[in-house]
C-alpha cells in the first residue's frame, strides 16, 4: 500500500460519498463516473472501490458511532464534513492496518481541500476523542 495512492483514492471517495449524500443517486453510477478519472497508478482503486461499498452499508452504525461527540445533529454538519467524519470513523473503527494517526490526519487533509475554512478542527476534535475509545490499545 503507497499512502500517496491511498490519499488520492480518499479525495476521490469524498467527492464520491459527498455526491450520493447530495444526489442519493446509487453508488455504482457515481463509481462508474468517477472510475474514468481514476488513474489506477496514482490512485488505490480496490480501497477507493471497498470503502465506498462499506460506508453506506454501516451508515447507522457509523453515525451512531458518532453522535456522542458532537456538538450538533448530523443534519445540521457541513456535508463535506460529514463525509469526512464518516471516512474517519470507518477507518478508525474497521480499518486497523491504518494507525489512528493516519486516519485522523487524512481526514483532517481532505478537510482542509474541500470543506470550509476552519472545518478540519472541527473533524480533527471529533475524531480525536474517537479514537480514545475506538483504539485504546494503540493510545496505549
Amino acid at each position: 500500500m503507497n499512502p500517496f495512492t491511498r490519499r488520492k483514492a480518499r479525495r476521490f471517495l469524498l467527492q464520491a460519498l459527498y455526491e450520493w449524500q447530495i444526489s442519493g443517486n446509487p453508488l455504482n453510477e457515481i463509481e462508474a463516473a468517477l472510475i474514468t478519472k481514476i488513474n489506477p497508478k496514482k490512485v488505490d482503486v480496490e480501497y477507493f472501490h471497498q470503502v465506498l461499498h462499506a460506508i453506506p452499508a454501516k451508515l447507522d452504525t457509523l453515525d451512531a458511532q458518532l453522535e456522542p461527540y458532537l456538538d450538533r445533529p448530523l443534519k445540521n454538519l457541513n456535508p463535506i464534513e460529514l463525509v469526512a467524519l464518516r471516512i474517519g470513523v470507518y477507518e478508525l473503527r474497521y480499518r486497523i492496518d491504518i494507525p489512528y494517526r493516519v486516519a485522523i490526519n487524512e481526514a483532517v487533509e481532505v478537510t482542509k481541500v474541500f470543506g470550509s475554512n476552519e472545518g478540519h478542527k472541527y473533524v480533527n476534535g471529533v475524531l480525536d476523542k474517537l479514537a480514545k475509545e475506538l483504539r485504546k490499545t494503540e493510545l496505549n
